[in-house]
């Protein structure tokens, strides 16, 4: 019973710790668990978020599904200078001191389609285009783009395999079934499972 009770109040403690959204734009039916950070992003609908996120300069397509501990876009440092050190550009963060204020600006949007499904602990570098309808999994560093209902996992991700033939694949991005209205999402559900049937319908 106190274990019970111990699991129930961590849990809840877990919950509260909300998390930080700044200049981001998140349907209301999608979901962002505590201990998230947020910045200039928008997600689309019925897509979720586990604990403990980081998205920054990233659009997130609709019906995604993104486990907890996945940092996706965040900021980079510059390579061609004679420091990477933010105390030489200007930024704000943790480092007060400023020995320079050089404008660096190299900030690349990163994009999430609909419908894909990213693992837990995954890091996904800027300006990266993950296609919709993949997969990245658990543990995985995302440096180049990922195409359309592809299955891609390791470090850095290489590809493992697509979900479908070509022609389905084709067909599939060709319904924009994500874009749809729920009362049409509604009476499509039933053949959600069978990917053929779903095609013939639509």
């Amino acid at each position: 019973m106190l274990t019970k009770i111990f699991y129930f109040w961590s849990k809840f403690f877990k919950k509260i710790r909300g998390s930080s959204i700044l200049n981001s734009q998140i349907h209301k039916t999608s979901k962002i668990e505590a201990g998230s950070t947020i910045v200039n992003c928008s997600i689309g609908k019925y897509s979720s978020s586990g604990y403990d996120c980081k998205f920054v300069n990233t659009d997130i397509g609709s019906f995604c599904s993104i486990a907890s501990n996945v940092c996706i876009g965040d900021s980079m440092h510059p390579i061609d200078w004679v420091s990477t050190s933010s105390v030489f550009y200007d930024v704000n963060d943790s480092i007060k001191k400023k020995f320079s204020k050089h404008a660096f600006s190299d900030v690349k949007r990163t994009i999430i389609g609909s419908d894909v499904w990213i693992g837990q602990n995954v890091l996904v570098k800027q300006g990266v285009v993950i296609g919709t309808g993949s997969i990245v999994g658990m543990g995985s560093v995302v440096t180049k783009d990922i195409p359309p209902y592809s299955i891609f996992g390791g470090n850095p991700a290489r590809l493992i395999r697509y979900r479908f033939p070509v022609e389905t694949i084709d067909k599939l991005l060709e319904t924009t079934w994500w874009e749809l209205d729920d009362d049409k999402i509604v009476s499509l559900a039933v053949d959600f499972n069978s990917p053929e049937e779903l095609i013939k319908k639509i």
